[in-house]
Parts: structure tokens; C-alpha cells; sequence
């Protein structure tokens, strides 16, 4: 469960640093770095289809939590779309378990 929590984390730190720094592109750059890693480890752990998935799952949040943002307010939206992504990916990504074909027991 670290790698959906810390891509909820990268979600919430890109958009503090965003709006620390007055700079998007530097809470980007923040996004896309961790999110690289994330995807790297959803890969090693659960497969590339699985880790696409979950890429695009966290890609989907970002964009939500835009217009949602606009309902709920900035920070409210950017928490609830980390979480509830890091929940999806947590159930999604989990390691294939060693010895089962299909990853799943």
C-alpha cells in the first residue's frame, strides 16, 4: 500500500508546491517525477497493464480535481481526488502474489 499513498502524497505536494511557489509548472514537474516512480514500481509489483491503469487512474484525479475544485474549493479537492485514487490503485496495483498465473490467488 506505500506506492498508492505515496502517489496520493505527489497529488497533494505538486499542488502545495504550485501554489507555494505561484509557479504550476514547478508542482508539475513534481507530479510527473513522483508519478514516474510510482509507475515504475506499480510495474515491477502488479504488471503493465496494472500499472497503466493505475497511471491513468491518477491522471484522471488530476484533472478532476480542477472543476471539482471549483465546488469544493482547492484543497478539499485535491484531498478527496488523492484519496480516492490511492484507494482505487491500492486495490488495483496490489503485488501479484508468487506461484498464481494471472497475479490473482
Amino acid at each position: 500500500m506505500l506506492v498508492p499513498a505515496v502517489g496520493a502524497a505527489a497529488l497533494i505536494l505538486g499542488f502545495a508546491v504550485a501554489q507555494g511557489t505561484g509557479q504550476r509548472w514547478l508542482g508539475g514537474i513534481v507530479v510527473l517525477a513522483v508519478g514516474a516512480w510510482c509507475a515504475w514500481q506499480w510495474y515491477r509489483m502488479a504488471g503493465l497493464v496494472r500499472a497503466v491503469v493505475a497511471v491513468a487512474i491518477f491522471g484522471v484525479a488530476f484533472v478532476v480535481s480542477h472543476p471539482l475544485g471549483k465546488a469544493l474549493g482547492a484543497w478539499p479537492a485535491v484531498l478527496v481526488v488523492s484519496a480516492v485514487a490511492a484507494v482505487c490503485c491500492g486495490v488495483l496495483a496490489a503485488p501479484r502474489r508468487a506461484g498464481t498465473a494471472s497475479g490473482r490467488a
